[in-house]
């Protein structure tokens, strides 16, 4: 007999916190994981919740539970296990029914499946879901994309468990096949970037100030008060401030600082490059993480050359690295919409970049008072596909500008490490420089493989007076 609405499949953290939060909300839901007893622990510990979950110890229970269509929602490991349980669901399920991976997906791994599927009279729903934790049981932001009749079938369920910003959903469907996963992979991309300037603030407050964890929080979280009020400032702030409960240490001394990644941020530097993009701030947060984990090379290298004597300018002021900071963030979301308009441009996903902005404002990692201004800037028209140009942010930028650079000065000349400040900071050089020095480029490229340029008095395909002296490659 059908007994609930949707199915789950995979009861790690994630999964079961979803289970929960889908039963909280009124939806019956079958559960299964691949280890019986995980899904009798499970519903022996769900409470009064129990009576809205339907455990099933094989796939043919679960889908047997569902009413139609039937829908599936997978929260395994990325990769292999998601073929898997495909594989396992697909002989059991009827032309109609949808399956929805809900992990961390390779978007192209989604369009794949999306289209395999397809051909089997199947849907499949790509759907990024972020907030860890928390945001699993409470409330996640939620970004789909699929076949878009199929979403409608579990858009209440979905808009019912997603966090709310003043009582509307935050969960949105952006288009077909790989779109909502491809939304919810920059949105890591953002997150890397926010969480490396972060730290890179508290570097320079640290190792340049020598100010203690404590009181780097206590700021933070003085910080949190004003435009820089996000959900990972105020956790940066919690964690500055907490102690080691065997040590009485403060907890971030005794934490190795080998900073871990699940690919997501790789990705969205990747993709980018291949749209023709260069996030320069979410390619040198992920460019940070990888450096940190070569701790005994950074040892190595701190007994080489940490003799090296620096000449420090002024520190920056407590007001300078607030400006800083908020500046280098809004560069790297910008950077981030200008990948999303790219990516909807190729894959034909007619992208509501405004509506990523609305998404986002609660439940995920990245939530942030700036968010609201941002979707309004976008709504009215970014000049020139530019956040940083719009009126709502021109004025944060030019305020904060001068504080960026004084900040990357100050970390060049003391020897403190701040990649994605100081990516940041040349990305919004280049944006503002309206002759650059690629003439020069395209001249060493006319000049050794005949690549041919354009001139400023009009005319392309142009080659230089050195015709006779090149060698081509």
């Amino acid at each position: 007999m059908s007994q609930a609405r949707i199915g789950l499949v995979g009861l790690g953290v994630m999964g079961a916190n979803l289970s929960l939060n889908i039963a909280e909300n009124g939806f019956p839901v079958a559960v299964f994981n691949r280890t019986g007893s995980v899904t009798d622990a499970f519903v022996a510990s769900a409470g009064d919740l129990a009576e809205r979950l339907v455990p099933a110890k094989s796939y043919e229970a679960l889908v047997a539970s569902l009413s139609r269509p039937r829908a599936v929602i997978i929260m395994v490991k990325a990769g292999g296990p998601v073929d898997a349980v495909i594989d396992a669901l697909v002989p059991l399920m009827a032309p109609g029914d949808m399956i929805i991976d809900a992990g961390n997906a390779d978007f192209h791994d989604t369009r794949r499946r999306e289209a395999a599927l397809r051909d089997k009279g199947l849907s499949f729903i790509g759907m990024g879901v972020s907030g860890g934790e928390e945001g699993a049981r409470q409330g996640p932001s939620i970004m789909v994309g699929g076949n878009p009749e199929s979403y409608a079938v579990i858009r209440d369920i979905i808009e019912a468990i997603a966090a709310k910003h003043e009582g509307v959903p935050c969960a949105a469907y952006f288009g077909p096949d790989g779109a909502g996963h491809f939304v919810k992979t920059v949105h890591n991309g953002i997150e890397y970037a926010d969480m490396q300037m972060i730290a890179e603030v508290y570097g320079i407050l640290r190792d340049g100030a020598g100010r203690a964890p404590a009181e780097i929080g206590t700021l933070f979280a003085a910080w949190n008060e004003g435009p820089l009020n996000s959900y990972l400032v105020d956790i940066s702030s919690r964690v500055l401030g907490t102690l080691d409960p065997k040590t009485g240490q403060p907890i971030v001394d005794v934490i190795v600082d080998k900073a871990g990644q699940k690919g997501t941020g790789r990705w969205t530097a990747i993709e980018a490059l291949r749209l023709g993009q260069s996030p320069s701030a979410i390619e040198a947060a992920v460019a940070a993480r990888s450096w940190s984990a070569e701790k005994a090379t950074r040892q190595a290298g701190k007994a080489l050359f940490g003799d090296l004597g620096s000449e420090a300018l002024p520190i920056p002021s407590e007001a300078d690295l607030e400006r800083a900071l908020l500046a280098a963030k809004i560069i790297a979301y910008d950077q981030g919409f200008k990948i999303l308009a790219a990516a909807s441009a190729e894959y034909d996903w007619a992208l509501d970049l405004a509506s990523a902005a609305e998404v986002w404002r609660e439940g995920c990692i990245i939530r942030s008072a700036l968010l609201d201004d941002m979707a309004s800037a976008i709504r009215e028209g970014l000049p020139q596909g530019q956040l940083i140009f719009a009126p709502r942010f021109a004025g944060l930028i030019r305020d904060g500008a001068t504080a960026l650079r004084r900040t990357v000065a100050y970390a060049a000349s003391a020897g403190v490490p701040v990649p994605a400040f100081a990516n940041a900071l040349a990305y919004f050089d280049t944006m503002r420089q309206g002759r650059g020095t690629s003439d020069l480029i395209q001249a060493q490229r006319d000049f050794f493989g005949a690549h041919g340029f354009e001139r400023t008095d009009g005319g392309e395909g142009q080659h230089g007076p050195w015709a006779g002296s090149v060698a081509h490659s």
